[in-house]
């Protein structure tokens, strides 16, 4: 799991996870731009939680700079990727990590507090990743980690907003899996929880805490990270990381039933129960017309 002599971009690095992932990557020999806003929770404002990372880094020894910009602004994303080649020389690692909250119900919700957490999480995950792809491409080697959440992959209440946009960065991971794996351009998701400002207002979440629980320290998940960081690192696939424990989320599908060339309403009530029976199921990694392999690396 080495990242020795890397460059590393993470966004959203000024405190909790990103602050940890950070950490961790410039101990291990990762030279790393620390992006953060320095807002708060729900992206207003700023300040210079990325310096004060930096400090942190560089009193341990490590090479740092700090980055400002706003994921959610194309101009910004754009700086992010340039700051690491202009100070460092290129970038290896991504670790999409900048995110807000604006949790409420759907029906509360305004359109203003859905635009904004899509476009922090899921353009701005993008938008970043657009302006590394074509150096990672080009060169052969590249590591890409998007920070998805079990809000989107199984669903909370109150965080439409930012459940779709996590689970849309698992459709954008399916796609640059394959489209970066001739090129060796892995890219995966982290599923986290951990005890951070943005977990502090989510009542009977576990982790309502404004200090880190110490069974959430967000430092728990960052070997996760560094795993999918590293020469090692597999591609498509969604790891899950809380207090330790690490597993692996993955899209099943069962068999199916074939109504043939002509299926008619009937037919498919008929077959409902089977088709909705997820008792014998396989992992899926291509499309049913698809018998070829897929990106999954195992």
């Amino acid at each position: 799991m080495t990242v020795e002599g890397k460059v590393a971009i993470v966004t959203g690095a000024g405190g909790g996870l990103g602050r940890q992932h950070a950490l961790l990557l410039a101990a291990r020999g990762a030279k790393v731009v620390v992006n953060d806003l320095g807002g708060a929770v729900d992206g207003s404002g700023e300040g210079d939680a990325a310096e004060r990372v930096v400090n942190e880094i560089k009193a341990a020894g490590g090479e740092a700079v700090a980055n400002r910009a706003s994921v959610a602004d194309r101009d910004g994303a754009r700086d992010i990727v340039e700051t690491a080649v202009s100070t460092f020389g290129t970038v290896d690692i991504l670790v999409n990590n900048a995110g807000i909250l604006r949790d409420k119900s759907f029906k509360k919700m305004t359109l203003d507090d859905w635009d904004l957490v899509i476009n922090v999480h899921l353009n701005g995950t993008a938008y970043v990743t657009w302006h590394a792809w074509p150096i990672m491409y080009e060169k052969n080697y590249g590591r890409i980690i998007f920070t998805s959440s079990a809000s989107g992959i199984l669903g909370s209440f109150g965080q439409a907003n930012y459940g779709a946009a996590k689970m849309g960065m698992v459709g954008l991971m399916n796609n640059l899996s394959r489209e970066g794996a001739s090129h060796n351009v892995h890219t995966n998701c982290l599923s986290p929880a951990a005890a951070t400002r943005m977990t502090a207002g989510i009542p009977g979440s576990g982790l309502d805490a404004e200090e880190p629980d110490e069974n959430y320290h967000p430092g728990q998940v960052s070997p996760a990270v560094i795993y999918m960081a590293s020469e090692e690192a597999p591609n498509g696939r969604i790891i899950q990381a809380a207090s330790g424990r690490f597993a692996s989320d993955a899209v099943f599908s069962n068999e199916g039933v074939d109504l043939g060339a002509e299926p008619n309403c009937d037919a498919f009530t008929e077959a409902a129960d089977r088709i909705l029976d997820l008792n014998d199921v396989r992992l899926k990694t291509n499309f049913w017309w698809d018998a070829g392999p897929g990106p999954v690396s195992r």
